[in-house]
Parts: C-alpha cells; structure tokens; sequence
C-alpha cells in the first residue's frame, strides 16, 4: 500500500501533461502510485499516459471510453487508488520539488489528520511566481490537528481540490464524490473540510497553479457556467443531512452570494443573452438559502443587493459607472504626477543656482534602500570624525526605521530631496543618483561601491547581453564621469574598476568602510545579536546568502533548506538570507530563519559560525572575520557563461566547494566545513582580498575627503595581528557539535579545490 495515491486527470492537455507527471515521478518521496486518467482525450494524452506507465511501475495509466468531465474523472481514479493519503493534480499544473516529502513529514507530525491543506503559487507563461494571498492563513503555529470550527479562515483558501491531501479512509467513510458539470469542487471541499474532524496546514508552496492564456475551462464562453447553482444545492443539501453543520450556513450563504456574483462579473463567462437570466436566477437562489449572520464586508455589500434584487441593467450601468470613475482617477492621478514632476525640476534648477552648503553631506545606498553598507558605515564615521558635516540619509518610506538617530531622514522625488543633491557638497552612495543629478563645481561624489568583483562589472558586461539585459553603457560612463573618489578593498578590486570604470577619479584602496564592525566587534556583540535573532544556544548558525541569477526569469534557491537541516539534524540553524532582488524569501519557519529583511547584513555574519554562498560577494567580507565559508557551486558553469566573472572560484575558493546538496551535506555533517584544509584554503583567500580592512577604512577616508589629510592616517594593521570576535560555535570546535554522525561506509568526496 503506497503512502500516497497521486490522482491526474487529464484531457486536452497534451503540451502540459508531461511536466505534470515528471513533477510527480521526480518527487524525493518514493513512496506514491499515480493514477493518469485519459478522459477520452482526443488529442495526445492517452499516448503519453501510456508511455509514463512503460517505464515506471508506479503509473497506472486508466483510459475512459467517454469524455465524463473533471469530476468524474477524479472519481474513476479515486476507484483505483491503493495510498494511505489521496492527492489530486490538475494535469496543466505541477508539483514542486519534495513536495510529497514536505506534505509526508506534516502528516505524521500532525498525527495522520483526514485532511491537510497545503499551499500553492500561481505561475505565468513569464516565469512570474505568485503565491497564495491569504497564505497567513495557512500558519503551522498552534494546536494541530484541529476542526474547522477553530480555524475558520482556513474558508478563504481557494476552495479547490488540489491543494489538500485527504485521508483516504475518511473520503470513503463520508462517502464523498465528486459531482459532474462545471465548479466540481464546490460541493467537494465545503463538504471536505466541515466534515473533517482532524484538519492541520502545510505552511509550504506544494503546486504551482499554472495560468494559462488560453484553454481554461472556467475562462470559456457558455452556459454550463449555471451549474454552479446546482453545486451549492448539493452543498446546502449536505448541510441540512448534517443538523450539527447548521451553523455554517450563514457564512456559506455569503460564499455563494459571492461565487455567484464573481461568476456574473468575470468577463467572457456567460453567453451576452444569458447574463439577464443568470441573474434572476441568482436571485431565486438569494431568496432560497438566504441566512443571516455572516457579516458582508462594505465592497462586496453593492455585488450582494444586486444579486438580491436581480436588477441586471442597473448593475450594468454601475458598473460602467465605476468604471469611468476609475479611469477618470487614473487620468488625473498622471496628469497630477506630470505638472508634480515638472514643478520639481523648476525648484531643482532654481536650487542650482543657490550656493553650496559646505557642512553638508548626503547618503544613499541601493536606490532608496535603507541605512546600510559602506555610506551607512561613512554616515557614522562623518558624525564622529567630522562632527561639523550634518548629514542626511535618502531611502524610500518603508525604510525610514532603519536610520539611525543623527541624519536627517529625505524620501526620493521630495523637493528636500532635490535641494539636498543640488546644495550638499558631499554626495555619497553605493550606486548611482538619479541620472538627472548635476554635478556642480565643488560638489565632492564619493562612490563607495558595495563588494568586490567576482563576476563582471560596468563595461565587462557588453559581452553578456543575458545579465546586461537593456544596460545604457553611455549612461553609465556619463554617471562615472560624475565620480571623485571611489573605494576599494584590494588590489584586484582597484584594477577591476579603473578598466570597467574608466574615469577621472581617485581610487581610495583603504578597505570597505561597511567591514569596519567586523574587527571592532566583541564576543558580547556576538552574543546578543544571536540572542536578538533568536538562534538557540548551543547550536551552528549557518548564514545562507545566495547571489542573483541574470540567466533566470524568476529567483529561486536550489537548495532545499529544509531537507538540509533535516540531515543534519538539531544542532544546526540557517538565517536564510535572500539577495535584495530575490522572488520572495528563501525560506521561513522551525530551523530556517528568514533573515532577509535584517537591515544589517554584518550583524547577520557577525550572529553567524559559518558563511554558506554561491558566487555572492559577501564572502570577501565575511572572510575578514576569518570564519569558516561554504562554496555551493552546482551551476558555475552556467553562472560564469551568462555573467562572466574575473577567476575560477572554484580554483581558489574561501573554503570547502560543494557541487551538489548532498555533497553539501556531507561537508557539513562531517566537520569538513571546518577542517584544515578549509582553513588553509581561507588563509589564502584573505591574504589576497582583505589586506586593507582593519576597522579603519571609514576613518581613512573620512579624515581624507573631509579633513584633507593625506598623511599620518592610520596604518594598516597586518592580517596577523587582528583579532576579530570569535563565532559561537569556535568554542564548541572539539565538542560533538563539531559533527553529525554517520553511517557505516564509504564517503563520497566533500572537498574541492
């Protein structure tokens, strides 16, 4: 008897129909059977079902004589299904990777529930991943199992089959089928989840609910649309076979309403001649299972009077109204944006011709995001080396909180905004100001970058087209030209940007002001921030920061957080950290901490024993605290065709190089991660990249762009003589935290190098 029995009906579907087996068959989780069901289709599914059966034994393919509908479909393989747990898959969408294993995982924490309810991610033929809006919904925090009545907002989950596996016992023991004609899985999951006497939550994307341009059934012409009718008659009918239920018909009345309403309102649903009938039928239904006492939300309210008076012309011509209103917003909204934009170029031009403010300075670091990296490091050292500078910090609204006390807090696009780059003469960022910035005679640009190279920069990127996408090469020039110093950390940083970069500027080879707190910092600054993140004592804290992808539409981690961990087993945490134009977090929830929106990525390798990256340039910094790195390259070929990048990291790598997850596991489990080799392979990484950050780099350049002084500044403290804080774990490095135990024989090759 297999665990699960994985239910694909399919018909005219065959451009989809083998990803969506594959994504079965692939599962990380053996123990399944799957049930390919042939509607009669006429194109070619019935071939590929078969060819899927021919070469694994756990497809059983099922051929119908006659086209019997979606419904009836499930019901043919429900008839055939063997597994402990049923899990229906519609035939144009897919499962995600170790989905089944995620989903077997919670079933047995949760104590085998009749149903658990997982989530899903919308997918588009762009590659664009959307997940589930009301996921909070779907929380693993508190009791599990639970009953519906404890959980009622599990009712505003879309209320579909495929994004719940069902205890096959407790579907024959109820009884439930599903009925034929069009919204089959109404009177399926309202029936499904008020039943269940054990229900729990998989706080997990499980399928990705493919939305295509054309072919969906419910996104067609006709008027098989009114069967949704009959399914709530059989919903209601379940109900009052079920006088304990009875308590949820208010709330399933405003559903139907609500169903009702949208199915009206969808355009290029109902045929034009049946819209006036639908309605007056919606009506009848209004006035037939009508029960107050679930409250209308204020903007359904209009959409629940016309469904209850029938009124089809005066909701056509609201409707039309709404929409013009709508519009004629939109329109004086652009025009106001316009005559906004234009007033502020005129009070910017009239700020140019006003003198410069000696004592001011303006920082910015990654378009309008927080206070952060080397100018947030400089916007301090300004206050302490120069105190006469008054400083003032650009970042959009939303980041406001992260400013510390001291600079003045300016929004993007604000008239302060553009009297500050028009009048300060300082201008400091991590990237480039608004293209329209003028640089006036006497303004100072300090450009302090953010990392060191790794992959190409600037003018390298005219040979990858792939990762320069629509890159304007003679803006860029312009911006550079607009530079007066720009920082660096080591010599190959410095060739790097004066050859991609080419300009007039001075280069500052003084370190990164940013990596300043990772020498100042002290065991008790290790200490509380661990405790701040919440990661348990006693435990490795691995930092996961991945980089970006040009040659991906959509970002996503390759790894699989959780099944890592899993391996590893509890004395192990990762503080998941996603690069800032990553597609959502990495991960979130138990041992994964989602740490992607910390202000401060040095407080993160600071909390951290152990950096875990791919090609990120955070590993030049985080080798200033000489911790252990971690080197995931399982696609460096790929990543170095479409981006290019400056040597081989895997030739001279910070650390231990992994080319797959469970060589990656392995490196961990077995202390490889921090074994002599590892360190040796370290010490020669920072001798070449960190000469320069002594946690004096804001200092020097402060005391040279502000104060003149170009000689007496501080030395550079040689890499031997630095002491940066120790990580948690160091202490714990001959304990038997140091290692995960392992089975009996060979072990595959875990370094690189």
């Amino acid at each position: 008897m297999p665990r699960f029995s994985v239910i694909v009906p399919a018909y005219k579907v065959q451009a989809y129909l083998h990803e969506c087996l594959e994504s079965v068959l692939s599962q990380s989780y053996p123990d399944l059977e799957l049930i390919a069901v042939d509607d009669c289709s006429p194109d070619a599914c019935g071939s590929i079902i078969d060819e899927f059966a021919a070469r694994d034994p756990r497809v059983r393919a099922l051929h119908l004589p006659e086209n019997r509908g979606l419904g009836r479909a499930r019901n043919a393989g429900m008839e055939e299904a063997t597994g402990d747990y049923l899990v229906f898959l519609d035939s144009d969408d897919t499962l995600t990777p170790d989905a089944l294993r995620a989903i077997a995982d919670r079933v047995k924490e949760t104590g085998e529930p009749d149903v658990l309810v997982y989530d899903y991610a919308r997918t588009y033929w762009s590659g664009e991943a959307v997940r589930n809006k009301v996921a909070a919904q779907l929380t693993e925090k508190g009791p599990a199992p639970f009953r519906l009545a404890d959980r009622p907002g599990l009712l505003k989950v879309l209320m579909v089959a495929w994004n719940k596996a069902y205890r096959r016992e407790f579907v024959a023991r109820e009884g439930l089928t599903f009925p034929p004609g069009y919204y089959e899985d109404t009177p399926w999951t309202y029936p499904v989840l008020m039943a269940a006497e054990t229900i729990a939550t998989l706080d997990r994307v499980c399928v990705h609910y493919r939305q295509r341009r054309q072919g969906n059934i419910l996104g067609t012409t006709s008027r098989r649309h009114f069967d949704v009718f009959e399914q709530y008659d059989r919903v209601f009918a379940f109900i009052e076979r079920r006088p304990e239920l009875a308590c949820w018909r208010p709330l399933l009345f405003r559903r139907m309403v609500d169903h009702l309403s949208t199915v009206f309102t969808k355009p290029g649903r109902l045929p034009r001649a049946a819209r006036a009938e639908f309605l007056r039928k919606a009506r009848t239904y209004y006035r037939r299972y009508r029960a107050p006492g679930a409250p209308v939300p204020l903007r359904s309210r209009l959409r629940h009077t016309m469904v209850h008076l029938g009124l089809h012309r005066t909701y056509r011509v609201l409707q039309r109204a709404m929409t013009l209103r709508r519009r004629t917003a939109k329109l004086t909204s652009r025009l106001l944006k316009a005559v906004r934009a234009a007033a502020l170029q005129l009070h910017y031009r009239v700020q140019l011709r006003l003198p410069l403010h000696a004592d001011q300075a303006v920082f910015a670091a990654y378009w309008g995001r927080g206070h952060g990296c080397n100018p947030g490091a400089l916007e301090a050292a300004f206050r302490t080396y120069a105190p006469h500078i008054r400083t003032a910090w650009i970042a959009r609204p939303e980041h406001h909180p992260t400013i510390p006390p001291g600079p003045r807090r300016l929004s993007p696009g604000t008239a302060a905004y553009w009297t500050a780059l028009a009048r300060s003469k300082y201008l400091v960022n991590n990237v480039n100001f608004d293209r329209r910035l003028v640089k006036r005679p006497g303004q100072v640009f300090v450009q302090t970058q953010h990392g060191t190279p790794l992959k190409h920069m600037g003018l390298d990127l005219q040979e990858h087209p792939a990762a320069a996408r629509d890159m304007d090469f003679t803006e860029l020039l312009k911006g550079v030209d607009k530079w007066d110093y720009v920082l660096s950390a080591n010599r190959h940083t410095t060739l790097t940007w004066q050859r991609v970069y080419p300009g007039g500027y001075a280069t500052l080879e003084y370190g990164y002001p940013r990596n300043d707190v990772l020498q100042q910092a002290t065991s008790a600054d290790v200490t509380r921030l661990r405790a701040l993140l919440g990661i348990p004592e006693g435990t490795v804290a691995i930092l996961y920061a991945p980089t970006h992808r040009d040659h991906h539409r959509t970002q996503r981690s390759t790894l699989d957080l959780e099944r890592v961990l899993r391996r590893l087993g509890p004395r192990f945490v990762i503080l998941a950290r996603a690069h800032y134009w990553h597609d959502g977090p990495l991960a979130g929830g138990g041992r994964v901490i989602d740490v992607t929106g910390h202000p401060s990525v040095e407080s993160l390798c600071l909390a951290s024993d152990v950096l875990l990256t791919d090609y990120s340039s955070i590993m030049f910094d985080y080798a200033n605290l000489d911790r252990p790195i971690v080197i995931h390259a399982d696609d460096w070929e790929a990543y170095e065709a479409a981006r290019g990048t400056y040597f081989d990291l895997r030739s001279f790598p910070p650390g231990a190089v992994a080319r797959s997850e469970d060589e990656l596991i392995d490196i961990f489990a077995t202390g490889h991660w921090r074994g002599s080799r590892s360190t040796q392979l370290r010490t020669a990484f920072r001798e070449r990249f960190c000469p320069y950050d002594d946690g004096h780099a804001a200092e020097r350049v402060v005391r040279h762009v502000v104060l003149g002084e170009t000689a007496g500044l501080p030395p550079f403290v040689p890499l031997g003589e630095r002491c940066p804080a120790p990580s948690a774990a160091s202490a714990l490095a001959r304990s038997p935290l140091a290692t995960v135990p392992q089975p009996s024989g060979p072990r595959p090759v875990t370094e690189s190098h």
